[in-house]
């Protein structure tokens, strides 16, 4: 029982960071039909900037929130200088355009951050809780509960407000929406912002757990991607149960098969999407219902 709730813990967790990097993935997909391969960089963006400001003693909460604001900048100066120049934008080309970001991301990180992995202390100073013999780290509740907010708060955002509302007409008609004074190019701008910073989110809050450097964001992005197909591309409510599915299925192979094969699940389960549910669990005609 101790060893089965242990494995639940550590799958909750890993999930609720797939289920906010694979939240990235949509909004981007969502306003622009490409897959946006770097986000996983810019997660190790936001964790790499908050612990090398931790690092010189600025203090943990306003270090979180210059991680998020770098990782918006980052995101929305990608998509003004490099995705808008080009001259017909379509899913294929900003997909290889975002490859591209994600490249020069990492190694911008390199030269300015460094290689030394870095890392952050726990939100809370209170230690593991013991529960039916397992141990559940306090920062783990951290990830759930902010993952939570995260998701919650990009469904009211999308559904209940009037910008979010236009960023879902833009990216459904941009030419409807055009005609009644919504920028197409505004909304594709605010979704890489956006992207960026659920990253950055994502990248502050799991650092405390595992220490991040400049060559972690690739494997989390192509997990997190993974976890976005499973659910559904271009649903809200698809990348928090993909996300919470992917980290599930990693924990319990790794711990029930073996720790060796915990990176491959993903991979695993991507290969079984593509054959039997090519659309996801909630399929991308539940996008505009989201």
């Amino acid at each position: 029982m101790s060893d089965t709730l242990q494995l639940l813990f550590a799958g909750l967790s890993t999930g609720s960071i797939y289920a906010m990097v694979a939240l990235g993935f949509n909004i981007i997909f969502k306003s622009t039909g490409a897959l946006n391969f770097a986000q996983g960089e810019w997660v190790m963006l936001g964790g790499m900037v908050a612990a090398t400001l931790y690092a010189a003693k600025v203090p943990l909460a306003i270090a979180f929130l210059v991680a998020v604001v770098v990782a918006m900048a980052v995101g929305g100066i990608s998509e003004r200088l490099i995705v808008r120049k080009l001259k017909k934008p379509g899913p294929m080309s900003i997909t290889i355009l975002t490859i591209a970001i994600a490249i020069c991301t990492k190694s911008i990180v390199m030269l300015v951050l460094g290689k030394s992995p870095a890392g952050l202390p726990s939100f809370s100073e209170t230690g593991p809780i013991s529960l039916a013999g397992a141990m559940l780290e306090t920062q783990s509740l951290w990830i759930i509960g902010i993952a939570a907010l995260v998701m919650a708060g990009a469904g009211y955002f999308f559904n209940q407000t009037v910008l979010g509302k236009a960023m879902r007409a833009a990216a459904a008609q941009p030419e409807a929406a055009a005609l009644v004074g919504i920028s197409p190019k505004l909304t594709m701008s605010l979704s890489f912002m956006l992207a960026a910073a659920v990253g950055a989110v994502a990248g502050v809050i799991v650092t405390p757990l595992t220490l991040i450097s400049f060559d972690h964001g690739t494997i989390l992005g192509f997990k997190a991607f993974c976890a976005a197909m499973l659910g559904g591309l271009g649903s809200l409510p698809g990348a928090m149960i993909g996300g919470l599915l992917l980290g599930l299925a990693e924990s319990f192979g790794g711990g029930v098969i073996s720790s060796h094969f915990k990176d491959a699940v993903a991979f695993v389960v991507l290969l079984l999407v593509l054959v039997k549910w090519p659309n996801g669990l909630l399929g991308r005609g539940q996008v505009e219902k989201v």
